[in-house]
């Protein structure tokens, strides 16, 4: 798919400065901007998702996310942007399921395999979470993510293990 470009660049721009300042009505209202040629484009669709995270407004951030999938199945954010929304859903059992194959597919995302540390721990498996959490930590940055498993309290369970990677 194409870049964007001007003005509707901008307009994506401009919500991601607005969502950056936990504005998102404003955000919001630059992407209502966007002209209908790139309503469905994958960076649009991709700060769309934003906006409802931001909102709390799952299952609409959920149908979003299965639009920039099926956009661009190639980009990591749709994977994760479902999954996500689907645990925030308290769907977590499907969230796990339909992140799994992103796994092979973004071999080098640290992400990925993260969040899914975090489903399996919510899901009651903390020996599959530390699998999970050891995973993304190879792929990633170590002191990054063990910064972040040790304040994120899908993973509390885990905190004096995360202690120990």
């Amino acid at each position: 798919m194409s870049t964007l470009s001007y003005p509707d660049l901008h307009f994506v721009n401009a919500a991601l400065g607005w969502l950056d300042l936990n504005t998102a009505a404003e955000a919001r209202a630059e992407l209502q901007q966007v002209s209908t040629a790139n309503a469905a484009h994958p960076e649009v669709l991709e700060v769309w998702w934003r906006v409802h995270a931001a909102e709390l407004h799952w299952e609409e951030a959920l149908r979003v996310a299965e639009l920039e999938l099926i956009a661009a199945p190639d980009r990591m954010s749709g994977w994760v942007d479902r999954s996500y929304s689907l645990h925030e859903l308290r769907r977590t059992l499907e969230a796990r399921e339909a992140l799994l194959p992103a796994v092979k597919k973004f071999p080098e995302a640290s992400l990925i395999p993260y969040n899914l540390a975090c489903y399996a721990c919510q899901l009651g498996n903390p020996v599959e979470a530390h699998q999970w959490l050891r995973k993304a930590i190879a792929r990633g940055e170590k002191g990054e993510i063990k910064s972040l498993a040790l304040n994120d309290p899908d993973l509390a369970v885990l905190r004096e293990q995360i202690l120990k990677l």
